[in-house]
């Protein structure tokens, strides 16, 4: 650990202790292959917001998405023990990926017992790395704390997982690989001497073994500026999720007060829309993206209200291509 990683440590008074997973959070390269000076112009998807379609239908609905435009995806819900996605081995996925010129760089996995202090009984990451080596993915990245009671996450368990993630990234760099970690809104949640668990994972992870997705939609939500974050951790939020919250519930968690509320009744104060129609700043956003380090961006709405959901995507693919690729 360097001498600045210590003084944070000394100075948030961090010490140690853990929490679980819903399901419903476990949730750029062109045609050539070359990475674009703006990953927006190859934007690609996160299947999360078209679960229903994919547990239907995902040969169909990956179909259908790089006929939109979308030139990469984002998976989450491996079946470990199976060894599929959506019941499909993953040589399968990927010539279904291949045929469609679709790729896949990053994997949401489950990782709520490996970063639980509570836990003995750990995923075993050696798993998900043979998943993402087979199906030619940069990223393994972890999805959300644990969330066994989210309402209880101290400093403690936050160091424990920046510690925990550092391991992985370990064992992922051996592989060609490389670790990440994805927010929601509970990670800014202040936790005493103005630190916040998603800042305590980002001070004591290594830059070279631990990067982070950074979900727009749940920054702007607990209130961060995300150009803030890009200029107080520059080059570590290499991925992001580009999703858009609708103006009538765009009011930011207002810290400590609403800090004290259980975390599932902020959900209540919350909706999803397509990106463009939405609250947040993408245009300004999008200008520091190199200052963030920005390689890969994905839409994702969580929930989707429009009956039709690939036109829902489609409607988010447009707005970013004529109005975030410039």
């Amino acid at each position: 650990m360097n001498n600045s990683r210590r003084q944070f440590l000394k100075q948030a008074g961090i010490g140690l202790s853990a929490a679980y997973l819903v399901p419903n959070f476990i949730s750029c390269q062109n045609k050539a292959g070359a990475i674009s000076d703006n990953p927006l112009q190859n934007i690609g998807v996160q299947l999360y917001s078209i679960r229903d379609l994919m547990d239907k239908d995902p040969k169909g609905s990956l179909e259908q998405i790089a006929k939109i435009g979308y030139k990469h995806v984002e998976l989450y819900g491996i079946d470990a023990t199976a060894k599929q996605f959506w019941k499909l081995p993953y040589k399968e996925l990927k010539k279904i990926l291949d045929d469609n010129g679709l790729k896949t760089h990053s994997g949401h996995y489950d990782m709520s017992k490996y970063l639980s202090k509570a836990h003995t009984d750990k995923e075993d990451l050696a798993v998900y790395f043979d998943a993402a080596k087979e199906l030619g993915q940069e990223y393994v990245i972890a999805p959300v704390t644990p969330m066994f009671d989210l309402n209880a996450l101290k400093k403690d368990d936050y160091l424990y997982a920046a510690e925990q993630l550092n391991k992985a990234g370990e064992q992922a760099k051996k592989l060609g690989l490389k670790v990440a970690y994805h927010n929601h809104f509970w990670e800014f949640r202040d936790l005493g001497n103005n630190t916040t668990g998603e800042e305590v994972m980002l001070a004591f992870t290594e830059p070279d073994l631990v990067d982070f997705e950074l979900d727009l939609f749940w920054a702007e939500k607990a209130g961060k500026n995300p150009i803030a974050l890009f200029e107080k951790f520059p080059n570590r939020f290499k991925l992001w999720h580009v999703k858009d919250m609708d103006k009538t519930k765009s009011n930011p968690i207002e810290w400590p007060k609403d800090g004290k509320l259980p975390i599932e009744q902020i959900f209540n104060d919350i909706k999803y829309t397509e990106v463009g129609t939405g609250s947040i700043n993408f245009p300004e956003i999008v200008k520091e993206r190199n200052k963030a380090g920005l390689k890969y961006a994905f839409v994702e709405q969580d929930n989707i209200y429009m009956p039709n959901k690939m036109e829902s995507l489609k409607k988010s693919y447009d707005y970013v291509q004529a109005n975030l690729t410039k």
